[in-house]
């Protein structure tokens, strides 16, 4: 190749680059060429192997310049979730770290590394997911209110408010008793009384499994009640005289007995399967039994809170004496009851007992409002009987 033809290639390639726009400053001052010492062949050799070593310098530019793109768009993205992270930040600490997470995807999406900042973000967003507080966006725009005790302490409780927080009467006669004479009086007190024996059997002096045992019967009668009442006030279009509320609550008092024992003592499996049992049994008795005669239905019921002061009692001795541990009372039982701070196992079941108490005189109540030929429409109901 002459030295003509080879100055002719060298301007084809080098004209763009000299004359053309300076793009970056490293192309401004592009690097100087061989000298075509020797001329002839030797000096187009040196050109060509010039010419090969710059085009390579190019390609390495075009290839640095799209993985800068490359970055730049990821960076884009990454920003973009940054800003998102740090309005999450605001609502809780989860923010915080998906925001440093998402900083650390960043900086690698800097270097060019597409995938791994893609994968890091999916990272840093499924781990935020798992660490954010519950909080529920409704578009019906239901908040849960922020409630705080009489102590100026935020509520803790979602299954009960202050408002609902009690102290029971416990100067209430435990000893009173109803005297079975009619037929149908006899019948519900033997059938109480047969109940009772293999539940002795049963739990013997385990009264803490014994309790939970007895309260899960012993919420179902104020719910049945309830319902029918109220389902009897709807086809009738009348009202209930306050017995529904009445008996509902009784229900929600028994439950809450239940959440409060479920802290003392802790059921085994075959125990639980007994619950079941039992349970749907009862439901559906006392659902018909009720419907037959509610005279009959709140008479046992009477009986059954009997039964459970004599338990409760029973429960006290066995704490007084040693024989089981008085613990403290569980957080629940201290606010539902407005008991002190220090208060123990054998303050809950004082309250208890007195509350079982107050069902036993409710229930007696309805029931010879029912013998007396009246209904319990007609008869108000012991509203804020505690």
């Amino acid at each position: 190749m002459s030295s003509r033809a080879a100055g002719s290639v060298l301007l084809h390639h080098l004209g763009p680059r000299v004359f053309g726009p300076v793009s970056s400053p490293a192309a401004a001052a592009p690097r100087p060429l061989l000298a075509l010492a020797g001329g002839g062949e030797r000096g187009a050799a040196a050109v060509w192997v010039r010419l090969l070593s710059t085009a390579a310098a190019e390609a390495k530019e075009e290839a640095a310049a799209s993985k800068g793109n490359a970055g730049s768009t990821v960076a884009a993205k990454v920003e973009a979730a940054t800003v998102l992270a740090e309005a999450a930040a605001s609502k809780g600490n989860a923010g915080s770290t998906v925001a440093a997470k998402v900083e650390a995807a960043a900086s690698k999406g800097n270097a060019g590394s597409t995938a791994a900042a893609k994968a890091e973000a999916v990272e840093a967003a499924k781990e935020g997911d798992g660490k954010k507080s519950p909080v529920v966006n409704s578009y019906w725009g239901i908040e849960p209110s922020k409630l705080v005790s009489k102590d100026g302490v935020e509520w803790r409780w979602s299954c009960f408010r202050p408002w609902e927080t009690y102290k029971p009467d416990t100067s209430i006669d435990l000893t009173r008793h109803h005297e079975p004479k009619v037929l149908l009086d006899k019948l519900a007190y033997w059938t109480v009384k047969s109940l009772r024996a293999p539940t002795d059997i049963f739990f013997q002096r385990r009264y803490g499994c014994r309790a939970m045992m007895l309260e899960t019967v012993a919420a179902v009668p104020g719910m049945v009640g309830g319902l029918l009442l109220h389902l009897r006030s709807l086809r009738r279009f009348e009202h209930s005289g306050g017995w529904i509320r009445v008996l509902l609550e009784e229900a929600e008092n028994e439950r809450m007995h239940l959440m409060t024992f479920m802290e003392v003592a802790k059921p085994r499996w075959y125990e639980r399967a007994l619950v079941l049992a039992v349970q749907g049994v009862f439901f559906n008795a006392y659902f018909l039994g009720y419907l037959i005669s509610p005279k009959f239905a709140h008479r046992v019921v009477g009986y059954l809170e009997e039964e459970a002061i004599h338990s409760y009692t029973e429960y006290l001795r066995d704490i007084e004496a040693g024989k089981i541990e008085n613990i403290p009372a569980p957080a629940i039982a201290i606010d539902y009851w407005q008991l002190p701070a220090d208060a123990t196992l054998k303050d809950v079941v004082v309250m208890v007992r007195a509350d079982e108490a107050h069902h036993r005189d409710v229930n007696h109540f309805a029931s010879d409002v029912h013998y007396q030929g009246m209904e319990l429409k007609e008869t108000p109901a012991p509203l804020e009987y505690h």
